[in-house]
């Protein structure tokens, strides 16, 4: 119906700009927090105890001017931050509203699809930028994210046995009476730690690295193509955010509850870059694939048996 796809692209539309804005006050919210964990500040000149600072960030890296590296590869060099801003913005897509939205059956695994596919717009952006240093830092970010995705999906795949869907709605029914939290406490940690990895986050930042890499694969960006890359990783961060409190917090869209249980897991992201320094790249691979990727495996290996089990006692 022409109604209906109206609806949709202008619900769609809606959500990314909510998204756009959410990712703005993340950036204040996240310079606060550590200004306060630090002793001091953060930004507060800016508006209202600097709650312009964002969009001022904004029209300053958006205003300035462009510059191209002269050995770059020029189209892939500007395409790759507009493709990873596009695919971190179509992440949000998924979500299970219970209003007119592309609520559909298999949004865990579009979920795995996109965010999969990041990793080529980091490498990409990396590889054009004629730089060894945008080229170790990405093949860095590349390595980590690919290690840590195996685990991810292993423990995504043990909740997707509890809930016998690959629909993210049906986690809010599973979800009613008890959170996967107290069910699942080792795996909920483990996805946690996974998904700082997966967004590049302290301590596990080593796309970036001040002493050798000076701010890794984007390190040939400036104005409007490094604010989208900057777009990209924080939208990732809140996407992410979210799918963890729909995990294992059971988050209802309908309840305000929600949003506490949102700001929660942003501030324990905050919270950690706050916090710890830098893990060692050899111990972050060691973790991937020596802890992280057999725990992963006997919990699924246990959950099917589980599931099995209770199958056989139904029958």
């Amino acid at each position: 119906m022409p109604q209906d796809s109206t609806l949709a692209v202008f619900t769609l539309f809606a959500l990314v700009v909510c998204a756009l804005i959410a990712v703005a006050f993340f950036t204040l919210f996240e310079r606060k927090v550590l200004g306060y964990i630090q002793i001091r500040k953060g930004p507060n000149k800016v508006g209202f105890m600097g709650v312009l600072q964002p969009f001022s960030d904004a029209i300053k890296l958006f205003t300035k001017e462009q510059i191209r590296p002269f050995m770059a590869n020029f189209k892939i060099y500007y395409l790759s931050p507009v493709a990873n801003l596009f695919l971190a913005l179509l992440l949000w897509f998924c979500l299970p509203f219970m209003s007119f939205n592309l609520s559909f059956e298999l949004s865990i695994l579009f979920f795995l699809s996109v965010s999969s596919m990041g990793v080529y717009t980091i490498m990409l952006a990396g590889w054009s930028s004629n730089s060894n240093y945008s080229m170790l830092g990405s093949m860095r970010a590349v390595a980590q994210t690919i290690s840590y995705e195996v685990s991810l999906v292993l423990i995504l795949l043990t909740f997707i046995l509890f809930i016998l869907s690959f629909d993210m709605g049906e986690l809010f029914k599973y979800q009613e009476y008890i959170w996967f939290l107290f069910l699942n406490l080792p795996l909920c940690l483990m996805w946690l730690v996974t998904s700082l990895a997966e967004t590049n986050r302290t301590p596990f930042d080593f796309a970036e690295g001040e002493s050798e890499l000076v701010s890794g694969f984007n390190v040939e960006y400036s104005s409007g193509s490094f604010a989208m890359i900057f777009l990209a990783e924080y939208s990732n961060i809140l996407f992410m955010s979210l799918f963890c409190g729909i995990l294992f917090l059971g988050v209802m869209f309908s309840s305000f509850s929600a949003y506490f249980k949102l700001a929660l897991m942003v501030f324990i992201w905050v919270w950690v870059r706050g916090t710890f320094p830098r893990y060692r790249y050899d111990k972050l691979m060691s973790l991937a694939w020596k802890s992280y990727l057999p725990v992963s495996l006997n919990y699924l290996f246990m959950s099917t048996g589980m599931t099995t089990m209770v199958f056989v006692v139904l029958l």
